[in-house]
Formats: C-alpha cells, sequence, structure tokens
C-alpha cells in the first residue's frame, strides 16, 4: 500500500507547465513518490507557491532541504544548462524532458562528465514516439538511415518559426515548411522537436536524421513517424498522439513517458 508523504521516494521537479502538471497528478495517483520540491527561476518563486499550496517551491538548487532520489527537468533548454551539470555532479540522476538542449555539443558533454564524475545517470526518456528501444537497439548491427517526421495541426506550431512560413490560421491544405537535420530542427523549434533530438540520439546522431515538419488542418492529433533501414532491416511506425491540454506543442505521450521514467526509479521492477 502506498506509504505516506513522508516515507516516500521524493523527487526534485524542474518546472512547473503542463508536463510538470502531470508528473505531480502521477505521485498523488500512484502513491509511489512525493515532490520534495519544485525548481522555478527566482522571480517565479512566490507565484508559483501561490498556484501550488503545501509544495516546497525553491529558486536554486542551493535551497534544496533534501537528496531527491532523482530530479525530473521539464522546464526549458536553460534549465538543463542551469541546473543539469550540478545535479548529475553530486549523484542525482536526472531525466531530461527538454533533450533538444543535447544538440549543444558542449552542454551534452558537460552532462556526460558531470554524470560520470558524480556516479549518476543522465536519463533520456523516449517522449512521444514509441519505437525508440528498437531504434537504439538496431544501431548494434549498423543503421543505413533514419527520417522522422512530425505532421501537427497549425495551432501546435504557433510561437514558432513557421509562422514566418505559413498563414497558420488560414490554412487549407498540409504544408511542409521543414526539411533538414534533427540538430537544425531541434534548434530552431525547442518547443516542438524533442521527438527529433530523441531519435536522432537513438540512431544516428543529429547531422545525419533527417526531419520533415508539415503543419496539417485536417488532423486534431499530433502525428510523429519514423522511418528506418539497416541490417536489422526495415521499421515504419507511426503514432496519433493527442496532445496535452495544457500544451498543444506537447503529445501526452511525452509527459507519461517522463511518469515512467520516475516510476521506473521507484518500482522494484523496471519494464
Amino acid at each position: 500500500m502506498p506509504g505516506t508523504a513522508a516515507a516516500l521516494p521524493q523527487i526534485l521537479l524542474i518546472g512547473n507547465g503542463a508536463v510538470a502538471a502531470e508528473v505531480r497528478a502521477a505521485a498523488k495517483r500512484t502513491g509511489l513518490f512525493a515532490i520534495g520540491a519544485v525548481l522555478v527561476r527566482p522571480a517565479r518563486v512566490a507565484q508559483v507557491q501561490q498556484e501550488l499550496p503545501g509544495l516546497a517551491v525553491i529558486g536554486d538548487l542551493s535551497a534544496l532541504a533534501f537528496r531527491p532520489v532523482i530530479a525530473v527537468e521539464c522546464a526549458s533548454h536553460s534549465a538543463v544548462q542551469a541546473y543539469g551539470p550540478a545535479l548529475l555532479r553530486q549523484g542525482t540522476d536526472l531525466v531530461v524532458v527538454s533533450i533538444g538542449a543535447l544538440t549543444d555539443d558542449g552542454l551534452y558533454a558537460a552532462l556526460h562528465d558531470a554524470a560520470r564524475d558524480g556516479g549518476a545517470r543522465l536519463i533520456l526518456p523516449a517522449g512521444a514516439v514509441p519505437g525508440i528501444d528498437a531504434l537504439n537497439a538496431a544501431m548494434a548491427g549498423g543503421l543505413d538511415s533514419v527520417r522522422y517526421v512530425s505532421r501537427k495541426p497549425p495551432a501546435a506550431w504557433k510561437g514558432t518559426p513557421a509562422e514566418q512560413l505559413l498563414a497558420l490560421d488560414t490554412l487549407s491544405e498540409p504544408a511542409e515548411f521543414y526539411k533538414g537535420t534533427a540538430r537544425r530542427a531541434a534548434q530552431e523549434y525547442p518547443k516542438n522537436a524533442n521527438v527529433a533530438a530523441t531519435v536522432a540520439l537513438a540512431g544516428l546522431g543529429f547531422d545525419a536524421t533527417e526531419v520533415r515538419m508539415i503543419a496539417d488542418p485536417s488532423v486534431q492529433a499530433n502525428i510523429h513517424e519514423i522511418h528506418a533501414a539497416g541490417a536489422f532491416g526495415d521499421m515504419h511506425l507511426t503514432i496519433r498522439g493527442r496532445p496535452l491540454p495544457g500544451n498543444p506543442k506537447t503529445s501526452s505521450l511525452a509527459a507519461y513517458s517522463t511518469i515512467r521514467a520516475v516510476l521506473n526509479r521507484v518500482r522494484p521492477v523496471e519494464i
């Protein structure tokens, strides 16, 4: 049976957006872990404390009053840079949702070295798409090509460079507005292309993974496709994911994948 909050494994939650809300809900629903603290930018501490009564809200790692069993970043690329190396170096496993931040080779190297030095793990959840484990396994035999296609409703691309390329509000047919590498996709579309970064890291890397992005007024779901070929054979995966109610740019499965990473850390059986 679930234990009391004080006895449960406590995690550090970085961020207070739609994914963070799902992680908080999972803590209550499963009774398997507790939110020990929520870390946000210093200027937002007072506001978030009002939004989350009963939870400790901090603006700096120095204010952390406990040793988290795991830290979960679901905030931004800048949060990965600001807090990731320090957490890993002190021995705290870190789940990174903003995987697109790892297109910065210097940051990726710093996280890698900090994890090694601290004896911690940098955990990259599968996010919004299935098959990441199969794609990564296929690397053992050799991959020849990997292509990722992201097809979303026009509204999901608002607030991105796509607004300068397409009339999103009046789009009447599917329009491809990006074709290029996973590296550039993740850098230019940080809120939309974390999946592209995940696919790249699991497969051929940021510069050898082809990405296409499409705004499609005929769909309501976020549609992700992976096409890969290699010594293992051919793989073609498609998922029609529902976006999170609080953020149309993020698929619900991305949040659930983050929760899975936490549960795998606190449960006796990892799946």
